[in-house]
């Protein structure tokens, strides 16, 4: 899928984390300030661990940590509250609140055993998420994610409290009243990405759009009269020193993009007031080319004709994008795992 309803460039899956916006965007967020301040000093959060319940090890989950997990209970599993289970504990370094994870999971529907979706695992690349115990939005997941090691694996069930409330997902089969079933494998905690590009500045080839920065980084364009359109252009604005992006990574980036044909922008994560973090398979291919090969810390300007945009799926459905339109993104690439 390349485009949402909005006409946004990533893409919706996996589905339900995507819908919530716990992986886009949260990813790249550290939480306000989970800090106390105490005679002084700051004392960081405590990491309080979820406790293995009747539930969760009832769960038989079969395969080893790193390979795509077989889930058998019987069901409905009904717990109070979130239940976890520490199936393999991982070497790594301890995961605290706040945290930022890069995981592999599948999810399951605890009152009928059905599978919602995976991702990860194999060729997947993982997914990123923030360790946030008192978000509204799924916090069973952070609590069954949080306060382990990197390179463990762990089983929870929620309840709908933890999860998704009195609506339930019913889109997902996931109704009011049932819990969800996480196994989870941590890879690893994300490194704390930039808040804008970091580098050496770049001078631009002719004819590319103008780019002026705000002070806090958001980018604004000047377009020229004449626009070459009939192919693909990419330029570096600011050099970066940071690793470089493989192909399939989970980026997080800032980014505005507008369409040359009418000079609107049609998406921006400056707008929004907080970056995006999305897998580069998961994007329009002319973003994705901007982003594989670049160093974090890099501002790039990519100029996308429709064959390697939202040419081929008709434009984008709120009709910001047509189909024959060239699109202009700006970005800045703040981490990637």
């Amino acid at each position: 899928m390349l485009a949402d309803s909005k006409g946004h460039l990533v893409r919706r899956t996996p589905a339900i984390l995507f819908s919530l916006a716990l992986v886009a965007g949260l990813a790249a967020c550290a939480p306000a300030d989970s800090d106390a301040e105490v005679d002084g000093e700051t004392a960081a959060e405590e990491c309080v661990p979820t406790e293995a319940g009747t539930a969760s090890d009832a769960i038989t989950v079969e395969g080893e940590a790193g390979a795509l997990p077989t889930i058998t209970f019987d069901a409905p599993l009904e717990p109070a509250e979130t239940e976890r289970t520490v199936l393999v504990e991982g070497e790594g370094d301890a995961i605290e609140e706040g945290d930022t994870l890069t995981i592999h999971y599948t999810i399951v529907n605890g009152g009928t055993g059905e599978e919602i979706e995976t991702t990860g695992f194999g060729d997947q690349p993982p997914v990123t998420v923030l360790v946030d115990t008192d978000s509204q939005l799924l916090a069973g997941l952070s609590k069954t994610i949080g306060c382990v090691t990197e390179g463990s694996r762990v089983v929870g069930v929620i309840p709908p409290a933890d999860a998704f409330g009195e609506e339930g997902q019913p889109q997902f089969g996931l109704e009011a009243e049932q819990s969800l079933v996480v196994v989870a494998d941590i890879i690893g905690i994300a490194p704390e990405p930039l808040e804008r590009a970091e580098g050496e500045p770049q001078d631009a080839p002719e004819g590319l759009p103008a780019v002026e920065l705000a002070e806090n980084g958001e980018p604004t364009i000047t377009i020229p009269d004449e626009v070459p359109t009939d192919g693909y252009q990419l330029a570096t604005l600011i050099q970066g020193e940071g690793e470089e992006v493989a192909e399939g990574a989970t980026v997080v980036v800032h980014y505005t993009g507008w369409n040359l044909n009418t000079g609107e922008i049609f998406d921006s994560s400056w707008e929004r007031g907080e970056p995006a973090s999305f897998p580069t398979s998961g994007v329009i291919p002319g973003f994705r080319d901007a982003l594989v090969g670049q160093q974090v810390g890099s501002q790039v300007i990519a100029v996308i004709p429709p064959e390697l945009g939202y040419g081929p799926s008709g434009g984008t459905p709120d009709g910001s994008i047509g189909a024959e339109d060239t699109i202009v993104f700006v970005v800045d690439i703040l981490a990637a795992q």
